[in-house]
């Protein structure tokens, strides 16, 4: 089953996802699909935490771009944190050489693979799209890739959840459990 969890910065999306996943997988192994790549020291810092928070039961796997691989290597029936969307969306625009269509074919390629293995995905991205609308073309650019990426995800997912304030809404849930 594929839960998609969105949400504004920092309102609790990652807790809530992170325990998602450690609902359906008890006491076996959790995978953290990473797609932050560490720029500073400030990230750095960001990723020990968090890291050093999720404890020993978490693998992490890093991908700031091949989604795909990466949950390849997790096994069928597993249960896996994609975290976050809103980063890989930053890296196939601006750190890869695939156009926009490439990278969201390579997306629905992860996304029906972790189906056809019955692997639990559960996927963060941040909900940007609730300001002021941006000004300049390149951040037009990013927010409607990021949308057409949402709204993928979503059509896909079994389960779509929004969280405000630490508290999720569920707009979608198809009954499917695994």
């Amino acid at each position: 089953m594929i839960v998609f969890v969105s949400g504004g910065a920092r309102s609790g999306k990652s807790n809530i996802a992170e325990q998602r996943v450690l609902d359906v997988a008890a006491s076996s192994t959790c995978y953290y699909l990473a797609t932050a790549d560490v720029y500073d020291d400030e990230m750095a810092a960001r990723v020990a935490r968090h890291r050093q928070s999720r404890g020993a039961q978490w693998l992490t796997l890093e991908a700031p771009l091949a989604i795909d691989r990466a949950l390849q290597k997790v096994p069928d029936g597993s249960s896996v944190l994609l975290d976050c969307l809103t980063l890989w969306a930053s890296q196939v625009l601006y750190a890869s050489e695939l156009s926009e269509d490439e990278g969201l074919a390579l997306l629905a390629g992860a996304l029906a693979d972790a189906q056809a293995r019955r692997v639990h995905l559960v996927i963060v991205s941040n909900d940007i799209n609730e300001t002021l609308p941006p000004s300049d073309v390149e951040t037009w650019r990013y927010l409607a890739f990021l949308q057409r990426a949402h709204r993928s995800v979503a059509a896909e997912a079994g389960s779509v959840l929004e969280v405000v304030a630490g508290c999720a809404i569920e707009w979608k849930n198809d009954g499917k459990l695994m």
